[in-house]
């Protein structure tokens, strides 16, 4: 079983302000103003020891004169039918209504486990008024307030309850670096994945156990030994008119948190998108290695400088993470594909790497302890004492300090710089802490 859980419901109970609250961001727009949330925002949550995605959609609406009304409606069935779990949140204080109805008619028919949440139960006074959703016929309500976290805790346990840890796999698979193919429709993402396993199939063996309609398939020639998760092919779906840019996100999502490296494949044509870099950012907040490949660009008319400048380019947008692996490639043309590969077990070997604490106390720390500590606040001095990377599936490291809460942003990433020099973490994304000694 995978780990997405989509927040449901009609126009203004309180979805956005719940994802704010599970994923720790404010990233989601709240306003009292019905149908804000057009756009979907994906983050991270963490609960029990166990992560999972969440992801906010628009408020679910039927008969309104709203321009967007279609869009949204397509856009929150992909999510039902793409998440594991479903929270369908209701407003306690309007109490049941006749949009709430018409959407858990339609949860009733999906085989997904659903959980019904009353929300906006602020104080003890609302508890009793949660009882006339009962009648919607999903089972208990979960009592929550979003805005101040009460009742979340149960919530929550009964959420992660079923989830898994990781994805099953033999022995011998689980220690193989997992590589994922994810882009936006169309970039040649099926392309690649046939130039490498599509001419000599005795190569590969499908995965059983797997549920994610994804082809994880093995690939173990010319010196590589690895499993792709592939999300090209896409399976076709009856009841949902596809909104193909949502939908290719959450395909993402899947291959994203099953792989140890993402191969993001970006359309030279078009250049890199907003949906390229919502990727990208995806990639990055799940600590997965990336590579970044630019294909059709046979298609591309060249000057002296394109290449330099599209590079540039990529890497002014994904700042300020943008120690990446960018390779242009030519799919069709089975050009500098095996460099992917060679690019991609890099930087899976990257995100393996640990560094010695005596080797860093013996380069890292002079540079941030003596040379360049950190800028006094309030005329209050910052003394950095030790460092040492954390053993996690990948690069973290903490900083023992005296007054860690005065560490601000632009230094965090001077010290990221920093490691980045003396180490080699290209195209893998790196967390730092400061913590109290």
């Amino acid at each position: 079983m995978g780990n997405i859980v989509a927040i449901v419901g009609r126009p203004n109970v309180g979805k956005s302000t719940l994802f704010n609250r599970l994923t720790g961001q404010k990233s989601a727009i709240i306003d009292e103003t019905a149908g804000v949330t057009r756009d979907r925002h994906y983050g991270k949550s963490n609960w029990n020891g166990k992560e999972f995605s969440v992801i906010d959609t628009g408020g679910y609406i039927i008969g309104s004169d709203d321009a967007f009304e279609k869009e949204i409606q397509d856009q929150v069935k992909i999510a039902i039918e793409e998440a594991d779990t479903i929270l369908f949140l209701v407003d306690t204080k309007e109490g049941l209504t006749a949009m709430d109805e018409d959407v858990a008619d339609i949860l009733r028919r999906c085989k997904k486990k659903v959980l019904l949440v009353a929300n906006k139960v602020d104080s003890y006074k609302l508890v009793n008024e949660v009882g006339d959703f009962y009648s919607l016929g999903l089972g208990d309500v979960y009592s929550i307030s979003a805005a101040n976290g009460s009742g979340t805790g149960d919530l929550l346990d009964e959420v992660v309850k079923d989830f898994t840890d990781k994805e099953e796999f033999t022995d011998e698979e689980a220690l193989l670096p997992k590589i994922a193919v994810v882009g936006r429709p169309n970039v040649g993402k099926s392309s690649f994945i046939n130039v490498l396993i599509g001419q000599d199939r005795n190569i590969v063996k499908d995965l059983s156990g797997t549920t994610r309609d994804s082809l994880n398939t093995r690939y173990n020639l010319f010196n590589f030994d690895f499993i792709i998760v592939d999300t090209a092919g896409l399976r076709k779906k009856s009841n949902v008119s596809e909104n193909i840019e949502f939908y290719s996100v959450m395909r993402a999502i899947r291959s994203i948190e099953t792989s140890d490296v993402c191969v993001l494949i970006v359309d030279a044509t078009l250049g890199f998108q907003a949906q390229d870099l919502n990727i990208f950012s995806l990639c990055q907040r799940n600590n997965k290695g990336i590579v970044v490949v630019v294909n059709k660009w046979d298609l591309v008319e060249k000057e002296t400088n394109t290449l330099r400048d599209f590079e540039q380019q990529i890497k002014d947008k994904i700042a300020p993470f943008s120690d990446v692996p960018i390779i242009f490639t030519s799919v069709i043309n089975k050009q500098r594909i095996f460099k992917v590969l060679e690019q991609a077990r890099d930087v899976y070997n990257n995100r393996q790497k640990r560094i010695a604490t005596s080797k860093l106390n013996e380069e890292i720390l002079p540079i941030v302890k003596d040379q360049n500590p950190p800028p006094q606040y309030k005329g209050k001095r910052i003394k950095i004492k030790y460092v040492m990377q954390l053993k996690t599936p990948y690069p973290q490291f903490v900083f023992y300090c005296n007054l860690p809460q005065y560490v601000k942003a632009d230094y965090r990433r001077f010290v990221e710089k920093q490691i980045r020099e003396h180490y080699d973490f290209k195209g893998v994304p790196i967390t730092i802490y400061f913590r109290e000694k």
